[in-house]
């Protein structure tokens, strides 16, 4: 019954999360007030006969919610290839509170969103749109504006109350932390007829040769980075060059902006340089396992950086790359004769810092586990290892990042778990994860209990007969 209620809670905590809307998440006073109006004429389904005038229908703090705002949330919904079919209108208002409470305690906390990184969202979620319809003038149609202008006005802020409630969200979850006795305790509440049941898995592990570069390629690399550094200090716009000439794909869209602290997953050498900048200052070109980079710092905030960065990795011949697959091939000749192991092969050949040390053995990003669930495994990693065999390894195999580039790779199968019962000893990494997400939907829900009574809350009309997940009502 206990990973029932789990289940459950997790779909409300999705709901509150997520909900897979693209909303993602779209003066105190203790009492609550309900109040009559004839603002709402429609029945609380999407469709109906009778005519409403649109009106507000419900307060958050600061923030108020249109009757249309639960339409534009259908069409959001619908444009992003979502189905409303299932979702009523009190559910989605219900949705639209729970935003209007993050995004309001956001401002609360003194969460700061910049102009530049709704500018960001702004520009990739146009993108997206104007590739799925074909124009930014049917865009603005779509959403029944008169102009790009206005859309964008619109959109900007909606985008802002899904940042502020995102990062509201952020820092309620990230403080959850959960200790090996509250998940050995979790473990335990679970009924044994009630386990979960764990999918087919494997372990896999890597060796990767790269192609090496000329130091004439390099200095082309840094000579160009030194020339676009150069033309930013006599004017030009760092963001706009960052477009043109960045190759990291994250980030060249918006300009090249970043917003980082310590604590943020990026490469050491990248961070030391991050932090080692004063405000305005743009960096020397230096380099990392992607390629040579230049950052140029925007705003420091306490501990937080906000900045732009152009990569651009050198070009590998075919020389290179042929010479690169001839080295990994002599490496796969030696495992294959016994001359030594695959581990020890990767601990002693490999280029890959990563995995280097621990004989190759790959990390699972979602889980940071080394077990790889083959249902939800990467379609191409998938492609690589599903007809190995026990102890066989892969030809050499040519791999290109999301970033162009390339490396010749080799791979083993090292473990294999069959589909099973969960056990605590063999599989705590799971089990610290539900566990973790039981603890983090319990914080989201107390937050909720206690932020409402705090905070002024009005709800008008025929949505005060809903039946909501939290106690918008106050009862």
């Amino acid at each position: 019954m206990l990973l029932k209620k789990l289940q459950l809670k997790t779909i409300d905590y999705k709901l509150v999360l997520t909900m897979c809307f693209l909303f993602f998440f779209n003066s105190i006073i203790s009492a609550q007030e309900i109040i009559k109006d004839t603002v709402i004429q429609k029945p609380l389904q999407l469709s109906g006969q009778k005519q409403k005038i649109d009106g507000i229908i419900a307060n958050v703090g600061d923030y108020i919610v249109l009757d249309s705002d639960i339409d534009k949330a259908y069409l959001e919904i619908t444009a992003q290839g979502g189905s409303v079919k299932d979702i009523t209108r009190c559910q989605m208002l219900g949705k639209l509170l729970e935003d209007k409470l993050y995004a309001h305690q956001a401002i609360q906390d003194s969460i700061v969103v910049s102009d530049a990184e709704i500018r960001g969202m702004m520009d990739d979620r146009l993108n997206y749109m104007i590739q799925q319809v074909g124009d930014i003038n049917k865009v603005v149609a779509y959403y029944k504006k008169n102009s790009v202008e206005e859309f964008k006005t619109y959109f900007s802020d909606i985008l802002k109350e899904q940042k502020l409630a995102s990062e509201m969200t952020k820092k309620i979850v990230d403080a959850v932390e959960i200790t090996p006795e509250e998940v050995r305790n979790f473990f335990k509440k679970i009924p044994k007829d009630e386990l979960p049941t764990f999918g087919a898995e494997m372990e896999v592990a890597q060796i990767v040769v790269e192609p090496k570069v000329s130091a004439e390629d390099e200095q082309k690399v840094k000579d160009r980075l030194n020339a676009i550094r150069k033309d930013v200090l006599e004017g030009s716009s760092f963001a706009t060059k960052a477009v043109l000439y960045s190759q990291d794909p994250g980030s060249s869209p918006n300009g090249g902006f970043y917003k980082m602290t310590r604590k943020t997953p990026f490469v050491k050498e990248f961070k030391d340089v991050a932090f080692s900048l004063g405000e305005g200052e743009i960096s020397e070109p230096f380099k990392t396992n992607f390629g040579y980079h230049i950052i140029m710092v925007d705003k420091i905030k306490g501990q937080e950086v906000e900045l732009r960065h152009i990569l651009i990795a050198p070009t590998v011949s075919e020389t290179a790359l042929k010479d690169a697959k001839e080295r990994i091939t002599n490496i796969r000749n030696k495992i294959e004769n016994k001359e030594i192991t695959f581990a020890e092969a990767a601990r002693t050949e490999s280029d890959e810092k990563e995995t280097r040390a621990n004989g190759g053995t790959l990390i699972n990003p979602n889980t940071q586990d080394t077990r790889f669930e083959l249902t939800k495994m990467d379609p191409t990693l998938y492609s690589q290892v599903s007809n190995l065999k026990d102890n066989e390894v892969s030809q050499p195999i040519l791999n290109t990042d999301d970033k162009g580039k390339k490396t010749y790779k080799l791979i083993t199968i090292t473990n294999r778990i069959d589909a099973h019962t969960a056990d605590y000893a063999k599989d705590y990494t799971k089990i610290k994860e539900l566990a973790l997400k039981e603890k983090q939907i319990t914080t989201i829900s107390k937050w909720f209990d206690t932020k409402i009574k705090d905070t002024y809350i009005k709800i008008i009309g025929e949505y005060r007969d809903c039946n909501f997940v939290y106690n918008w009502l106050k009862k």
